[in-house]
């Protein structure tokens, strides 16, 4: 059984003859004849019966046209689905970490969509750690991610994108806080919380520690900054963490790192090397690396 097969019958069946259906299709009245006598013999029923120079449905062929119009209908539909998939539509899946919810990704996504070209795709967002998310764009689950880069994965693409501040925050009461800034000598004389170990940033923080020499005592671990700011707050102990908003609270002071030990976690795109991308996904690829950092942000432009 072919689609032509289907369109043909369909015709025969609405014009109830197979000469104006012939004429509708552009196709010689014998095609058509053989076409649907072919079909026929495929489906081991009649489906018309001729009635002078006209046709009429069988009970097979009436039962069969319901089915004919809902498989033509679904074919119209995907057709246009694709269209719009190929011009201004689609749907885009974005996994992304923790600190860039309240700032990179509303920003940056809004600005895509308010081009006119974009106003029809749907985006999905996920927020997870870099582990979970790498995962997800490898099994399909996303079509770009965003945050650490992890150099192992030579399927992905990872483009450098901008920087975050790391800053130390202390509960209001907590004695660093008389100082203009934090050295890395003071994890090792407090309590510490931190990101998880195997996020990208809780490797950054660990890649921090190891350049110094430090051995903090780590009290907690926090998938992001909302829980560790949480916990600092309460005075459980001090935190290296990302500039965010999340850390802008009352009952926390924000300490910059010592002048010759500060340092910026790097932010990376991720997409799948040499894999097709449907035009909506290549669009957005294309105007997150050409984005303009707003001068506000608690991050920087990665150069």
């Amino acid at each position: 059984m072919t689609l032509n097969q289907l369109q043909y019958f369909y015709q025969a069946a609405k014009t109830q003859h197979f000469n104006h259906a012939a004429e509708n299709l552009r196709i010689s009245q014998p095609s058509l004849s053989r076409a649907i006598y072919a079909l026929e013999n495929e489906l081991g029923v009649m489906l018309f019966e001729r009635v002078g120079r006209n046709v009429i449905l069988t009970k097979a062929g009436q039962i069969f046209l319901e089915y004919t119009e809902k498989i033509l209908e679904d074919i119209d539909v995907a057709e246009r689905k694709m269209h719009q998939i190929a011009c201004s539509g689609g749907e885009i899946s974005v996994a992304y970490v923790s600190p860039l919810s309240t700032n990179f990704i509303p920003l940056t996504v809004r600005a895509f969509m308010n081009l006119e070209e974009n106003k029809d795709i749907v985006f999905h967002f996920y927020q997870g750690i870099t582990s979970q998310n790498i995962a997800g764009l490898k099994s399909g689950k996303y079509d770009i991610i965003f945050g650490t880069r992890d150099t192992s994965e030579m399927s992905i693409r990872f483009i450098p994108l901008l920087e975050q501040k790391m800053v130390v925050i202390l509960p209001q009461n907590h004695p660093l806080v008389k100082l203009p800034y934090i050295d890395a000598e003071h994890f090792n004389k407090y309590p510490v919380l931190t990101y998880d170990h195997t996020s990208g940033l809780g490797k950054a923080t660990e890649n921090f520690f190891r350049r110094y020499n430090l051995r903090p005592s780590i009290i907690c671990e926090s998938p992001d900054e909302n829980g560790i700011s949480s916990l600092v707050k309460e005075g459980f102990g001090i935190a290296l963490v990302a500039d965010v908003d999340y850390i802008h609270r009352p009952g926390l002071c924000i300490r910059p790192l010592n002048p010759d030990q500060q340092f910026f976690h790097t932010v990376y795109m991720g997409y799948l090397a040499g894999k097709y991308q449907i035009p909506a996904v290549s669009r957005f690829i294309k105007f997150i690396q050409d984005y303009q950092i707003p001068a506000d942000a608690k991050y920087f432009p990665r150069n």
